[in-house]
């Protein structure tokens, strides 16, 4: 069975950390760690002790992992930054908790000998005779070991390799043992270290072997993970403050395809072909076991799966209908988080995400670029934020509002106008989903003191729950690379609040507390005519203009998934000092094609097919001496592999890009699985010293390491395991409401469930009607059985083929 690993992990905020600047206060910001590799790094919090962060990750890890760990860094304009401290979490300890960790927790303080990564690579054999028992070691390799010189290498030993971090020693040591140290509980330690000509050598890393395994399985050859020296954490009583995180750890074994076929089928069952939409069936009853905590999962999961059997328009229209007709006052549609308002919003993401960034990302550019003060509560307005607006002398508030107005009034205006131009830019499966939605409505809410339901059934998606939260929050639908400073969050704030005004058409205006906001009225009344010709004219569309085929991204082929500039290395020709070796050029990503040019304007363009892509990879920081650089490795027809190193402007983007490229590769065949994370520079591998081009990679690859997001590739079997959990956690209620027989009591007074019949020689019998929905949860219960049922006899089955012993859980 396939494991699928994914890790959600939130940074709050942070209290009482220690100052390290001068001025009695820090510039903190966190550096997330899984493995000791870097995967997050946070904005800066200029000048607190308590800052707070909010930004949230998803990683998916199909490998696994062993420790997630945060370092809270000081940073300095000038020098290095300074380490305030980390908190380390094992897998364990995340797994552990069924819901996921919420809490504050101390900072500890970093401790060098803890810090080690990689593995080695021993063979170990007992080896015994009558005059002597020996044990002969193979030291052969080691991959991935933590970097401890400012080189960005180590010089690990037992002979010494300098300068790299994948040392070849391919040495053989014995020793010969005394009988006492035999004893089943006594181990074999092999440490590594880094040799320090000046100081004193550092600790890599340790692997202990019982000597039990080695009377069991002579001679035992494999990779073995470093662990650390074991000294206790200590969190210095609290001295160097804690973080507030939220993390949660998600694992599962993904049985093959043909096991969940028959759930599958039930789904699309659901929507093709219901005989009444009130009756009973398995997406009905899923929605009835599923929570409150799980909904917005299992609502993004349910449009996965119905987006990979072209169905997701028929998926929406039958959670819709069901939601308009239970229903009665038009106020209260789609008002609560019911399972058909998350399927929307999460569709919306879904398939919508590309086209809210071109709609909106150049207005918010323009707002995080000028930085203006805005403020229209008369409470709020803080006159010493501002600036001069006036030669003449000190601001006034009147002249703060009046500015605050203006500079609103030319935001909203730029938006709404960005949005009701936007027609023929919104994918065609959101316009015909709104279509089906707005006829529905119609229809139920028919009357003409209703005329405007239908308008704000879909402006209440559109506005409410897609632009606005976007306006609102622009680093969760990755429209900033950071979340905005105080003075741009209240004017996004305002600008969200003025764009729910406008969704709600003006409907509600003047009957609120905010009355301040009034000066922003009349704009918004002026644009409901305009956003109901807008609406109008989104539906006006074509229900067969969309392919309802299966597909396996969420994204067409010609869509940019990612586009921005980087600085591509110039490896052809002589080596040129690391200032002159890159050229910025800029990069778009679609399915089918990496692509760069000099500026986005520019005609011609270069280019790599997706296809050819076998390994998307980090590059060691000291094979360019530059940090952020990736490296696309692709192959040719002749099985040649070709490498372009890029550089990134930060951590963030580096991440970003490396999960962007291999979303689009993630099912191409020739993947390598390994790699050199060097360059191949005067005549050997900077990695692994290694002189041999062709040399197979030091390294293990990543491919399938990605950030979560709207852009994940669809995977059926993965969706669908997920949908199975959410059944099985039900499955007693949902027996025990359509299978289970009711108590005698109760059976003799429910006479309208027993029906007399007449038999043809005229006698009479009595009939058990049965319940409504039975038949569907019957079929439902018996697919979840024979899933639970597969999942016990593969994972037996791994438990009997596993020969192998773990000796570094």
């Amino acid at each position: 069975m396939a494991r699928n690993t994914s890790l959600y992990f939130r940074i709050v905020e942070g209290r009482n950390l220690p100052a390290k600047d001068v001025s009695g206060t820090s510039d903190p910001y966190c550096i997330v760690k899984v493995d000791n590799e870097v995967v997050a790094r946070t904005a800066t919090v200029w000048k607190n002790l308590s800052p707070f962060w909010g930004e949230e990750y998803t990683l998916h890890l199909p490998m696994g992992f062993h420790s997630l760990s945060f370092h809270v860094m000081d940073e300095d304009t000038i020098g290095h930054d300074d380490v305030i401290g980390k908190i380390t979490l094992s897998k364990e300890a995340i797994g552990s908790q069924a819901k996921g960790l919420d809490c504050w927790l101390n900072l500890t303080r970093v401790d060098p000998d803890e810090e080690v990564q990689g593995e080695i690579h021993l063979s170990l054999e007992l080896l015994k005779d009558t005059e002597k028992i020996s044990l002969r070691c193979q030291v052969i390799e080691a991959r991935d070991l933590a970097p401890r010189d400012i080189s960005g290498t180590s010089d690990p030993f037992t002979r010494i390799i300098k300068k790299t971090r994948f040392p070849h020693w391919g040495e053989t040591l014995e020793l010969e043992l005394d009988p006492e140290e035999l004893r089943e509980e006594g181990t074999v330690t092999v440490e590594v270290w880094d040799w320090d000509m000046v100081s004193r050598n550092d600790f890599l890393g340790k692997v202990e072997i019982p000597f039990a395994c080695l009377h069991k399985t002579p001679p035992l050859e494999g990779w073995f993970r470093l662990l650390p020296l074991g000294n206790n954490e200590v969190d210095a009583g609290g001295k160097l403050g804690a973080l507030r995180l939220k993390v949660r750890l998600v694992e599962d074994r993904i049985l093959p395809s043909v096991y969940y076929q028959p759930l599958i089928d039930l789904l699309v069952e659901s929507v093709i072909s219901p005989t009444e939409v009130e009756d009973s069936s398995a997406l009905t009853m899923l929605e009835e076991v599923n929570t409150v905590e799980s909904r917005q999962d299992v609502a993004m999961t349910l449009v996965k799966i119905y987006l990979g059997q072209g169905l997701v328009v028929p998926f929406l229209d039958y959670l819709n209908t069901r939601e308009v007709n239970n229903t009665s006052d038009p106020n209260t549609l789609f008002r609560s988080n019911s399972l058909s308002s998350k399927a929307m919003e999460q569709f919306m993401k879904a398939v919508g995400m590309l086209y809210l960034h071109e709609v909106l990302k150049p207005i918010i550019n323009r707002i995080f670029d000028e930085k203006k003060y805005i403020e229209l509560d008369p409470c709020k307005i803080d006159l010493n934020r501002t600036r001069r607006i006036s030669f003449k002398g000190a601001v006034s508030e009147a002249e703060v509002r009046e500015s605050s107005v203006e500079m609103l009034q030319s935001y909203l205006t730029s938006i709404i106008e960005s949005i009701v131009g936007s027609v023929d830019q919104c994918p065609p499966v959101m316009r015909v989903a709104f279509k089906q939605l707005h006829k529905r409505v119609e229809e139920q809410f028919s009357e003409p003191e209703n005329e405007d339901v239908k308008y704000l059934a879909i402006s209440g998606f559109f506005f409410l729950r897609f632009f606005a939260p976007a306006i609102l929050t622009p680093k969760l639908f990755q429209l900033r690379d950071q979340h905005a400073d105080t003075r741009t969050s209240r004017t996004l704030l305002l600008l969200a609040k003025a764009l729910q005004s406008v969704g709600n058409l003006g409907l509600q205006l003047g009957h609120g507390k905010e009355q301040w906001m009034a000066p922003l009225h009349p704009i918004i009344l002026r644009s409901v005519a305009s956003v109901k010709d807008f609406l109008d004219k989104l539906i006006d569309i074509d229900h067969d203009i969309v392919s309802e085929v299966p597909q396996r991204a969420v994204f067409m082929p010609s869509v940019t998934v990612k586009e921005g500039f980087l600085h591509k290395h110039k490896a052809e020709g002589p080596q040129l000092l690391s200032r002159f070796a890159y050229k910025k050029r800029y990069f778009w990503l679609t399915s089918e094609t990496l692509s760069y040019a000099k500026t986005p304007e520019w005609q011609v363009r270069s280019s790599i097919p997706i296809q050819c892509v076998c390994a998307v990879e980090r590059v060691d920081e000291n094979a360019f001496q530059q940090q952020n650089v990736m490296q696309v490795i692709t192959q040719d027809n002749e099985g040649q592999l070709h490498t372009m190193y890029i550089q990134s402007k930060n951590v963030n983007e580096l991440n970003q890009w490396l999960s962007a490229i291999r979303k689009v590769s993630i099912y191409n065949e020739r993947m390598l699985p390994s790699f050199h994370p060097g360059a191949h520079r005067s005549g050997k591998w900077t990695c692994c010293l290694q002189a041999d081009r062709a040399v197979t990679g030091c390294s293990k690859t990543h491919s399938a390491v990605t950030l979560g997001d709207w852009s994940d590739p669809l995977d059926p079997d993965v969706e669908t395991q997920t949908i199975y959990k959410q059944l099985l956690q039900g499955r007693d209620k949902l027996r025990k409401k359509y299978l289970e027989k009711p108590d005698s009591h109760q059976t003799s007074s429910s006479k309208e469930n027993i029906s007399p019949d007449i038999h043809p020689d005229g006698a009479e019998c009595n009939v058990q009607l049965m319940k409504p929905g039975q038949s569907a949860a019957a079929r439902l219960l018996a697919v979840i059985d024979d899933l639970e049922q597969a999942h016990a006899t593969f994972q037996r089955r791994e438990t009997e083929d596993s020969t192998s012993v773990i000796l570094n859980p």
